[in-house]
């Protein structure tokens, strides 16, 4: 029942506090949005990347691209190592007043100056030398996204074949939606039930044929090497495409699969109405993490707050938006969606596993034990038997092992979509800074042949897992960083600043010192890790450089050289 109560106090808390009074007061005081205005979807308009959307598939695509696994893998280690309760009330906090914040605000800014990214954004705000070290480290956090969400996706396609057909078929069933869509101009709602109803018949092919690669290996490849390479390509491919072709309707259909087994999963909450079997509050320290703050706010980051959706915001949203009054529905919107699926993770393995085995007994550790569960597959297992778990208790018909696949397919499906995203994105870096003294860097085909190459580099020598450990302070890193130049953008314009200037002080001071905390971790480990704990430090002293601009330019409030902004 405890589940039932958090779960509906949390959409109530997001929809009225958040929605409704907070980005209602960000409207009147900050953006003040106006349809009469022309958005970059419009006057920079080049059927490639500067596309009008519908605002519906708008949604879907930004929302896909933001969410990914985030907001699924940080509650849970969260809720493993600090409980349920202090993780839920950072993800409701951190979502409504800083994270939905830095997304809306990001989009609209971007929207404001020609679709231009945070990091350009930067450089008129903070100064030139900001936006190079700005480009480099985002440069650099992209490259070990699409390595690292390649390699998951390539591990889950192994772990459960079902997925593999379900996976891919959405690539053809999402072009054929957007050349209905966009050349065939036919009614939204009839071809999106004719795609959701295409997806809901492949998920059934694949589960009852999966697709097993022989352990030999395929073409020289590994299994997993080889569904790695593929989703390399999958990336580069897609990343050039124009967006009305794959990008918007596959990121559309996913939502539509999320959503619907959010919503069976929800629905299943209410049936059951578990209690919550994992600890309320496990301590203020956690042996394998350290400290409860700072590091309960660096590892929950998709759901609360994510330096990776102002590049969502900026790179590819704020390119796509018809009309201005669309952006709060559709970013801080989405962010607040992002927050119900974080809370839904929580209460979904808090309710589905156990902590310790019931008296009595009767329930199998090895598949409904947390720790048991983490211990032998992760988070993704974790996450599947817990959700698998309450529906199975609520339509007993439909297997344990069907229901934990549909929730690890939506899993799976948003990594695909945070995979292209984040190459279409870290192109458009490369173009906009290196591209400036490499001409040929501006080719798009260049430089995302460079980025899936690099990319492909990290993935495959599992260099990832060298710097991965300290990947969740680099994220909030991002995020402090992009609330400080939302700040200095607000005060050139003569706008109100303390919406984003005092998240943005709380977030490079949490993280300095999550940073701080892991590198003498790395240094005083048995075995030290130098190289982890010296990027660790360096990454201290970026957050120090960029606050110390940050505060810098809110000190000398003039007026920039910008494109008409928020104040106009």
């Amino acid at each position: 029942m405890l589940a039932v109560v958090i779960l509906i106090s949390s959409c109530l808390f997001f929809y009225f506090v958040g929605y409704r009074f907070y980005a209602g007061k960000l409207d009147r005081e900050i953006v003040q949005p106006d349809d009469g205005k022309s958005t970059p979807a419009h006057n920079q308009s080049d059927g490639v990347d500067y596309v009008p959307s519908k605002p519906l598939v708008l949604f879907g695509h930004n929302f896909a691209s933001i969410a990914g696994a985030g907001p699924v893998i940080g509650p849970i280690v969260a809720l493993h190592h600090f409980g349920w309760a202090v993780t839920i009330a950072w993800i409701l906090l951190g979502n409504v007043f800083i994270g939905a914040v830095h997304d809306y605000l990001t989009l609209m800014i971007s929207v404001r100056n020609r679709g231009s990214s945070i990091a350009e954004i930067a450089e008129a705000t903070m100064g030139t030398r900001a936006k190079i070290v700005f480009s480099i480290f985002l440069l650099l956090a992209m490259l070990l996204v699409i390595a690292v969400f390649g390699v998951v996706a390539a591990k889950t396609l192994i772990a459960q074949p079902e997925m593999v057909f379900p996976t891919f078929a959405i690539i053809p069933v999402s072009m054929a939606l957007g050349w209905l869509i966009y050349q065939k101009n036919l009614n939204l709602t009839a071809v999106t039930c004719a795609g959701v109803t295409l997806v809901i018949l492949n998920i059934f092919v694949g589960f009852h044929f999966p697709v097993v690669l022989p352990e030999a290996g395929v073409m020289g490849f590994s299994p997993l090497m080889f569904w790695f390479v593929t989703l390399m390509i999958y990336a580069g491919v897609a990343s050039v495409l124009p967006v009305q072709i794959l990008l918007q309707p596959r990121d559309y259909l996913s939502t539509y699969i999320l959503f619907g087994s959010l919503s069976l999963g929800m629905l299943a909450l209410l049936w059951v109405r578990p209690e919550i079997h994992t600890p309320a509050f496990s301590g203020m320290v956690s042996e394998q993490q350290g400290p409860m703050w700072p590091m309960l706010f660096v590892l929950v980051a998709c759901g609360a707050v994510s330096g990776f959706h102002s590049l969502i915001a900026g790179g590819t949203t704020s390119k796509q938006l018809s009309v201005e009054s669309q952006g709060r529905s559709i970013s801080y919107g989405g962010m607040l969606t992002e927050g119900v699926v974080a809370v839904a993770t929580v209460l979904l393995v808090g309710g589905g596993l156990y902590w310790t085995a019931p008296i009595g007994g009767g329930v199998d550790m090895e598949t409904l034990g947390f720790r048991e569960t983490l211990k032998s597959g992760g988070w993704i297992l974790a996450y599947g038997n817990g959700f698998g778990n309450m529906v199975h208790q609520m339509i007993p018909m439909m297997s344990f092992s069907f229901a934990s696949m549909i929730a690890v397919l939506a899993l799976n499906t948003f990594v695909l979509t945070t995979l292209d995203s984040a190459a279409r994105i870290t192109r458009f870096i490369v173009q906009e800074s290196i591209g400036r003294r490499f001409v040929s860097f501006k080719n798009k085909y260049i430089a995302t042949l460079a980025i899936i190459f690099l990319a492909y580099l990290i993935g495959a020598t599992e260099g990832w897992q060298k710097i991965w450990p300290i990947f969740g302070a680099t994220n909030q890193l991002i995020a402090a960083v992009a609330l400080f130049v939302i700040s200095s953008y607000l005060a050139s314009v003569k706008k109100p600043t303390a919406y984003t200037f005092y998240p943005a002080l709380f977030m490079i001071v949490t993280t300095i010192a999550a940073l701080c905390w892991q590198a003498w971790r790395f240094f005083t480990q048995p075995v030290p890790n130098i190289f982890l704990g010296v990027s660790a430090l360096v990454l201290v002293g970026l957050a120090i450089y960029v606050g110390l601009e940050g505060i810098r330019s809110l000190q000398n409030r003039k007026n920039l050289d910008l494109v008409p902004g928020i104040a106009e």
